[in-house]
């Protein structure tokens, strides 16, 4: 009796209920809490809900992830060394088409634009104490990008990278919800009536020669995000070619899904309680939300801006698609515009600010990088 007594207290001290913690439970719980948002609501369903899965998993004691080799190991150093958001941005390249941005150049200045609430964010983190690199990585979640989020939080805050991500693809989720009443509230009711003149056809000898120039300009400019760029628009190119078929299959299917499931995984396994638990998580998603709704406000206003230039030829909705929740934003300007005119097509429109904002964001990380340095 007695060695029974002994193993199954063996058995409990090994367990991980034994080591069991408040704050183990309340991340538990957080996990659950993204999984019905994710499963039930469909708040990016194939991003949060691996998310909350390596939420729940980062937060059982005693599993050795983060010390014993294993497939774990593995997912937590490719999220943490650059490996996962290159590979997911070259399926994003795949999936892009860049055809509205080429037909409509000046899109570009939108979706450079909507990179304000970076910069006002940073300058909010810095205020309430946060050290510069953390500011960077924190500011960049206005760009509603998440992938470059996890980039740039892993090379200048890493303590901070599921927060940050939490912060960076719930916002994503939430785009149909924050932006329709900030489009409003910048724009009057006439300017959202505005029809576009339609696009020009874009060559595909335009379409190939883009990925190419772009990759070699910006990487030049700044070499610190050439992995992101050059990832984004090599599966454009892919997309684009005609030839290769194939590899844009795998890029924007299988490649895209395998990595996915990486990435969001490793998101959820950096959501520790002893690394979430804190006042800078709080701080954290508000600051996200004052960067996201301070991109959309910037890319709205420069539209309005835009629009007095051209004579009344563009309606400033599109700009709050330069944040590039790619193609959510869009969307969004579609829906906000056709309710105020219901002839109004404005999505291929949207869309050039919107793919911009994908290199927007990027650069705004490069930059960044580039004056601050990561860890």
């Amino acid at each position: 009796m007695d060695a029974f007594v002994v193993a199954l207290a063996s058995v409990w001290s090994d367990s991980g209920f034994a080591a069991l913690e408040a704050g183990n439970l309340i991340m538990i719980l957080v996990g659950l809490i993204l999984l019905y948002l994710a499963l039930v609501k469909g708040f990016e369903p194939l991003l949060l809900a691996n998310i909350a899965f390596g939420c729940l998993l980062a937060n059982v004691p005693k599993t050795g992830f983060e010390t014993d080799p294993g497939v774990m190991q593995v997912i937590l150093y490719g999220v943490n060394n650059e490996i996962f958001p290159p590979l997911i941005f070259l399926g994003v390249g795949a999936m892009t088409d860049f055809g509205p941005l080429i037909a409509n150049p000046k899109t570009l200045l939108l979706g450079a634009a909507a990179q304000i609430g970076v910069f006002v964010s940073l300058l909010g983190a810095m205020l309430v104490g946060f050290t510069l690199p953390q500011a960077c990585a924190i500011g960049i979640i206005g760009g509603a990008d998440g992938p470059t989020s996890i980039y740039l939080a892993a090379k200048m805050a890493p303590e901070l990278l599921g927060a940050i991500a939490v912060a960076a693809y719930s916002y994503m989720s939430l785009v149909p919800l924050i932006q329709p009443p900030i489009m409003k509230l910048f724009t009057s009711e006439e300017a959202r009536k505005i029809k576009m003149d339609q696009l020009r056809p874009v060559s595909k000898f335009e379409r190939v020669v883009f990925p190419i120039v772009c990759t070699l300009f910006i990487s030049l400019l700044l070499p610190s995000v050439t992995s992101l760029i050059g990832m984004l628009m090599l599966g454009n190119l892919y997309k684009e070619a005609g030839c290769l078929d194939r590899l844009n299959d795998t890029a924007q299917n299988a490649l895209m899904n395998i990595v996915t499931i990486m990435l969001a995984v490793g998101t959820g396994l950096t959501m520790k309680a002893d690394k979430f638990l804190t006042f800078q998580t709080i701080e954290i998603i508000i600051l996200g939300l004052v960067a996201f709704i301070g991109g959309t406000a910037g890319g709205v206003i420069f539209g309005r801006l835009m629009s007095w230039a051209d004579g009344g030829k563009t309606n400033p909705l599109i700009g709050s698609a330069g944040v590039s929740a790619v193609p959510m934003a869009a969307r969004v300007s579609q829906v906000v515009g056709q309710k105020a005119n219901p002839s109004n097509f404005l999505l291929m429109h949207a869309m050039g600010p919107n793919v911009a904002g994908v290199i927007g964001t990027a650069v705004a990380a490069g930059t960044m990088l580039a004056m601050v340095g990561g860890k």
